[in-house]
């Protein structure tokens, strides 16, 4: 089918009466371009009724129109929209006849427009519903938040995505490929047709081709398997992403009448405790990060450019792997990650049948679940970089009778569509345990009260689960829970259960785990057991990117509200990722990277000297308050806190070329006590004696600011504003308001990485975080785009791109 991008030309507006006789298009509808995130749009508020899960923002009714005119002759044609996600509970209408729903906010759906067309002109309607609900843990976004695109042919034609291509055998000489395409026959005649399908390498040239002949009846649907030999094949991994393309044509006697083309790799899968998962017979450990769906200060609207900065920011990172948490990721993200070699765990829901909000997909679950499965599963097929299906995440009756046999049913029709990749599922052992939990802490408080450790006094539970984890997590009552959970799975993902690896990989010497979810200051940890583990095949901390909602979960806090697990009002983002919001690394990033072993130079990161002294409230997704600088003028002569981050044995801190001594690196990490006094901090490291590794972290001078291009897409433009001196060294002290000025681009999105943001992303005005903000522009004309920001002191930064 011809594919046209249909992001254009719609209208929108907030839809604040459902009931209408008469539908029209109001006065103040407006223009727009998708994708389209109508929450963003509006700013935070300490009342909302979602509170900090969506980072105090409301989801809200909306109604976007667009008109598709036709002649007599092209009504004759077929005419399919393809939605990559709306959220949420999107009604799709043809001329006010409901042609298409899809209640799932993260499925890739498909809605056939052409028994409801007419000569002239059409109107398409979608109705978006998610007015005062409560029914995401995160920053879901709300509208037709990703890509639209209308399939338009004869009535004789390719089924649209439905050629999926894997590959049956490979080695160095060539590779078997299996290419399943689907055609459809509306007419009401019989037809003689032919399948003509060829591979072509990423230069276009012809590396392999097949042509079949068959007969297909009226009104038939029938999938042809065609298998066809590639000589020489470059295989598709992390280290070298090289993709193919498929394209197909269908003939009726030497006319094309239809054609399709798609990417896709050469790769193949194995998978078992004594290696692992291989990628083309080559051992992977997937130095995973989870992350969410929006797309830092542009809310949820996903814009290719953006999934590909995100990736390419993350593999820079170290990172090898990402889980979409919790749902299916967009096309655009799976195309980056083939791009780019970033393998993928996929994810369909974060409930099933026991809600988790008021009003989430478990509502819908039963009706939509096979449904909303086999769409993820198409969409996914085609990209090599996905490795693994997840059936779900913490789900708390997956490991009840009734749970398994629901787990079993998501895991059998996942093989069933694709048998070439594997199932896992994110499970947390205290959810799954139920109603075990209270036999789990009764043990455990006998033990430590026996032991002297705690008294028996109410407060005996919360200590128990504060410093009885690892304990917890192994105690039987988890096991047996999770041998009905993983009974159906190809590989046990384990959320927070480092401490069962080892003693799993003995009990359950056939179980290849996961650790599908972790926490970011344990990677050491994790690491090692996971280096020694052959059947253990990776980890993907929480999370690799920051994102908005859960808010406060990584905030460093130092009274009750400012963060972690109490936080409140103004925050807004959860402050536990890798990088930040924008896409800035913070210190667990370049701590993450070293303990990978890809980074032998030292990192430097300073803790807040504010609160030298000061009892950090942290939850388990921080480490400290650190951030890489040496710009504290206010707390010259007093303490402060450096840590170091370093392969090897030893690390030595200078300041101002005097050394302040050596201390052992335990855990990648040494921390030094010293007094604040501005100039030059240098690490040193070392092994066996000898220097391995040294770096310099130094006090801005007089700081201006400067405004540079970060990524430049196809579409959008990344700038970073910073208040920084001419060697480029920024300053963290004294964080201004700016405000930008953009002539011949659109300002799409200007904020920082501050979990507290003090305006909305789309205000033209914001502040610096650590002496940093960022624009992103989308591009509207081939003329050159003047970007002026200007801070609240004077400073002005002009650029022309």
């Amino acid at each position: 089918m011809i594919k046209t991008n249909w992001n254009d030309g719609w209208k929108f507006w907030p839809d604040k009466d459902a009931f209408a006789l008469v539908w029209n298009i109001p006065e103040q509808a407006r223009d727009i371009t998708l994708p389209h995130d109508a929450m963003i749009e509006k700013p935070a508020y300490a009342g909302s009724p979602n509170m900090g899960n969506t980072g105090y923002r409301d989801g809200g009714n909306y109604t976007y129109v667009k008109h598709l005119t036709l002649t007599k002759e092209e009504t004759l044609k077929k005419y399919i929209l393809k939605f990559d996600g709306v959220y949420c509970h999107a009604m799709v209408y043809v001329n006010e006849q409901l042609a298409g729903s899809e209640a799932n906010g993260y499925a890739t759906f498909y809605v056939n427009l052409t028994p409801f067309l007419r000569e002239g002109v059409n109107e398409i309607r979608v109705l978006v519903r998610n007015a005062g609900m409560t029914n995401s843990r995160w920053y879901s976004g709300s509208g037709i938040y990703r890509d639209v695109t209308l399939f338009t042919s004869d009535a004789v034609y390719l089924e649209p995505d439905a050629v999926y291509v894997s590959t049956e055998g490979v080695d160095e000489a060539s590779a078997t490929l299996s290419v399943k395409t689907t055609i459809i026959n509306e007419t009401l005649q019989a037809q003689t047709l032919s399948l003509r399908t060829k591979i072509c390498s990423d230069a276009q040239e012809e590396v392999g081709a097949e042509a079949t002949t068959f007969f297909l009846k009226a009104g038939e649907k029938k999938t042809l398997s065609q298998r066809i030999l590639v000589k020489n094949p470059a295989l598709w991994s992390e280290e070298t992403p090289v993709l193919y393309a498929v394209a197909t044509e269908l003939l009726s006697g030497e006319t094309v009448i239809d054609a399709a083309c798609d990417r896709f790799g050469i790769r193949t899968l194995s998978l078992d405790a004594a290696h692992g998962l291989r990628v083309n017979g080559k051992s992977v450990k997937l130095r995973g990060a989870c992350i969410h769906h929006d797309s830092g200060l542009l809310g949820a609207a996903t814009y290719a450019d953006a999934q590909k900065r995100q990736i390419r920011l993350l593999k820079e990172a170290g990172f090898n792997a990402v889980r979409i948490s919790h749902h299916p990721a967009a096309p655009a993200l799976l195309r980056a990650c083939d791009e780019l070699g970033m393998y993928v765990m996929d994810e369909f829901s974060d409930m099933w049948q026991r809600p988790k909000n008021d009003l989430d997909y478990a509502l819908d679950f039963d009706k939509l679940w096979e449904t909303d499965v086999s769409l993820m599963i198409k969409k996914d097929f085609n990209h090599p970089s996905v490795v693994l299906y997840s059936v779900g995440n913490e789900i708390p009756e997956i490991g009840t009778d009734a749970g398994s046999e629901t787990c079993a049913k998501i895991a059998g029709l996942m093989k069933e569509l694709d048998p070439t990749r594997y199932t896992t599922a994110g499970i947390n052992g205290v959810f799954a345990a139920g109603d075990q939990m209270g036999r789990i802490l009764a043990d455990l408080s006998r033990d430590m009260q026996a032991a002297g450790e705690i008294d028996g006094n109410v407060n005996d539970f919360m200590t128990v689960m504060d410093t009885k984890m690892d304990q917890i997590v192994v105690h039987d009552a988890i096991s047996e829970r999770l041998e009905k959970a993983c009974a159906s799975l190809d590989v046990a993902g384990y959320n927070y259960m480092t401490a069962r690896y080892e003693p799993d990989s003995v009990h359950y010497p056939n179980r290849v785990m996961v650790g599908s979810e972790t926490y970011p200051p344990e990677i050491a940890r994790n690491w090692a057991v996971i280096s020694k583990l052959p059947c253990v095949i990776g980890d993907f901390t929480w999370t690799g990117w920051d994102y908005i909602g859960e808010a406060g979960v990584g905030i460093p806090a130092y009274a009750f509200g400012e963060g972690g697990f109490g936080a409140q009002f103004p925050c807004q983002l959860a402050y536990c990722g890798d990088l930040d919001l924008t896409g800035f690394r913070r210190p667990l990033s370049y701590y993450r990277e070293i303990v990978f072993g890809l980074r032998k130079e030292p990192f430097i990161a300073v803790q807040d000297p504010a609160h030298y002294g000061q009892t950090l409230i942290k939850t388990p997704w921080v480490m400290s308050d650190a951030i890489s600088s040496w710009d504290y003028p206010a707390f010259a002569g007093k303490p402060v806190v450096v840590e170091i981050y370093a392969p090897g044995e030893e690390a030595e801190l200078f300041l101002n070329d005097t050394s302040l001594g050596r201390k052992p690196l335990e855990g990648f990490r040494a921390l030094f006590e010293l007094t604040y006094a501005p100039g030059t901090l240098k690490a040193v490291t070392y092994k066996d004696g000898i220097c391995v590794g040294e770096t310099t972290l130094s006090t801005p001078d007089c700081a201006g600011l400067t405004l540079t291009v970060d990524t430049e897409g196809e579409e959008l433009i990344y700038l970073t504003a910073a208040l920084a001196d001419a060697n480029g060294v920024v300053s963290t002290s004294a964080d201004e308001e700016l405000t930008a000025e953009v002539s011949g681009a659109k300002l799409l999105g200007f904020g920082s990485g501050d979990p507290k943001p003090s305006h909305n992303y789309n205000e033209g005005t914001t502040k610096t975080w650590n002496g940093r903000a960022q624009l992103i522009l989308q591009k509207e004309c081939a003329a050159p785009a003047e970007v002026t920001v200007k801070s609240a002191s004077g400073k002005v930064a002009t650029i022309t791109i």
